[in-house]
């Protein structure tokens, strides 16, 4: 797991999306009202699928205000990511590795900076308002905005961000390098405002593995 998924993974769930309006909106207004509706939300579980490199990874994803994430994978099995707001755990079984990265300053800052997507990019329709299927000869109807970078110092030259016309969720998340490599992140089976306790944030990796600190800084 790069920096790069990592980043993309904190700019989602440090910022986030719904719609709560049908009127017609420009994509600027409508930007504001999906932040809006995501900020009436406490805690939420969804499933999650993400893809990278050609490579799937599917798993279920927990995420807590102000900053807390974790996702348990099912596939690769076993493998987890833990961040509670200070601390960054991800546990690799496939290499029995541990790789721990303490987020005060800096890279704190710039994972949760990117939930302010708006100052970063610009934001458009990618067709128009109108709702369209989410995947072809899907029943499940979105509607999908194009974000361009606005700086070139950005890691991400586009994001594509599809949300639910029904249910006023992110759908998926597709940002593209300027490389052309593609990382996507797609959500299903949201739960809502579950009470969820901190404890869920709370991971002790095998004490077996190998352990690697600082290892976002170290590259």
């Amino acid at each position: 797991m790069n920096k790069k998924i990592i980043m993309l993974l904190g700019g989602i769930f440090f910022w986030a999306a719904g719609i709560c309006s049908a009127q017609i909106q420009t994509a600027s207004e409508f930007f504001k009202t999906l932040s809006d509706y995501y900020a009436t939300f406490n805690d939420y579980e969804a499933d999650l699928t993400m893809e990278v490199a050609g490579q799937e990874m599917k798993g279920k994803v927990s995420f807590k205000k102000p900053e807390m994430v974790r996702i348990d994978f099912s596939d690769p099995a076993e493998q987890v990511f833990v961040y509670n707001g200070d601390n960054l755990v991800i546990y690799l079984p496939g290499n029995s590795a541990i790789l721990e990265q303490h987020t005060e300053g800096n890279l704190a800052k710039s994972m949760t900076g990117l939930g302010l997507l708006k100052r970063y990019y610009t934001v458009a329709y990618e067709s128009g308002p109108e709702a369209v299927p989410f995947e072809e000869g899907s029943e499940d109807m979105v509607i999908n905005l194009v974000m361009y970078r606005r700086s070139t110092s950005e890691v991400f030259s586009s994001i594509r961000m599809s949300v639910g016309a029904e249910d006023n969720l992110i759908r998926r998340v597709e940002a593209k390098t300027t490389a052309g490599a593609v990382y996507s992140i797609s959500f299903d089976n949201y739960n809502i405002n579950t009470k969820m306790s901190d404890q869920r944030f709370i991971y002790d990796p095998p004490s077996s593995a190998n352990n690697y600190k600082n290892f976002l800084l170290s590259e």
